[in-house]
């Protein structure tokens, strides 16, 4: 069976990949999910002060859990089996390890939006995964989590935002 990566940071476009997914998985594909997500690892200053390398790990984690808590709500609410990780690293990369880990067939990330000149400066994530993945990624943007709720809200579906 298919395994799905959702990358996940707390914001309403990584939830857009949520919704796409979920939906995916309501027009029949059968597939797992796994949502991950990613923190940056901790600055020379929280590891001066912390002084407690473990404590700063399960900050990370909890801090990971926390912003996960709105897509594993969907998925609870649509009784929708899911796992979760959280990694620490360089985004991109890290989602690519986590992915591998899980054995995931396909990675779904939303789209930032940034515009062709900022992204082109500062890179993104999903750019970078897309060139580090070794499986197929979905990059949803806005507008078609928007038009994939609104398709499921008028086929009698329940709407998924």
């Amino acid at each position: 069976m298919l395994k799905i990566l959702i990358a996940v940071d707390g914001s309403d476009l990584s939830l857009d990949a949520v919704h796409h997914t979920l939906a995916l998985l309501r027009q029949g594909l059968r597939a797992s999910v796994v949502l991950a997500h990613v923190q940056e690892p901790a600055t020379l200053y929280e590891m001066v002060v912390s002084r407690d390398p473990d404590l700063i790990a399960a900050a990370s984690l909890e801090a990971g859990l926390h912003l996960m808590a709105p897509a594993r709500a969907i998925f609870e609410a649509a009784d929708v089996e899911h796992e979760t990780d959280v990694g620490v690293g360089d985004v991109a990369n890290t989602l690519v390890e986590i992915a591998e880990r899980h054995g995931c067939g396909m990675l779904v990330i939303g789209a930032r939006g940034q515009g062709a000149i900022r992204s082109a400066l500062l890179g993104s994530v999903s750019q970078a995964l897309v060139h580090a993945s070794h499986v197929p990624v979905t990059i949803v943007k806005h507008a078609d989590a928007l038009e994939t709720v609104d398709m499921n809200a008028e086929g009698g579906q329940e709407a998924l935002a």
